[in-house]
């Protein structure tokens, strides 16, 4: 995976096959963790990152900015989700592990439980709260970046980060 670096300067016209490949080297990867925490399957957040990135080459005469470029990938992505969801055919689920372990079953079984029940808990959450959430503590973006990706001001953002925390936090105790 690539930086923000790597994509050509603001005010720079660029051709859309350069954009989109220097954006997936760069957020691919990123954009499919990103989707999985919406939706049920790899395979399932694979495809929604596929036409994010189809829509960004269709739209990409609306790019003045590449800089900005990742955040409407991103807005794309959490917005095909949430449509992708709505229809039913998927559920919010936990990101599958990196690195396979060497825990026993019930360490698996304890850490699945705990798993659900973060999962169960950010499901009972508003959408934006869940959104703010999702973004800064599992994509470990900034407040400005979930900001630009979610179209909301960075204080908008802090205030759906901290009553999210909260009502998640009284979540977990209801469910612990």
């Amino acid at each position: 995976m690539g930086t923000a670096a790597e994509l050509p300067a603001a005010g720079v016209r660029v051709d859309a096959d350069a954009l989109v490949v220097a954006l997936f080297q760069a957020e691919g990867a990123r954009l499919v963790q990103l989707a999985r925490w919406f939706v049920d399957d790899r395979t399932a957040a694979e495809d929604l990152v596929q036409e994010a990135f189809l829509r960004l080459a269709r739209n990409q005469h609306r790019i003045n900015d590449p800089d900005r470029a990742a955040a409407y990938l991103r807005s794309i992505v959490v917005n095909l989700a949430r449509d992708h969801n709505r229809r039913g055919l998927v559920s919010l689920r936990h990101r599958p592990p990196a690195v396979v372990d060497d825990r026993s079953a019930e360490d698996h079984a304890a850490v699945d439980e705990s798993r659900r029940e973060v999962i169960e808990a950010l499901r009972q959450l508003p959408r934006r709260q869940r959104d703010c959430l999702v973004l800064r503590y599992y994509l470990e973006l900034s407040v400005g970046a979930i900001a630009e990706t979610l179209g909301l001001s960075p204080n908008s953002v802090k205030t759906h980060l901290q009553r999210g925390m909260r009502a998640l936090k009284a979540e977990l105790e209801e469910l612990g």
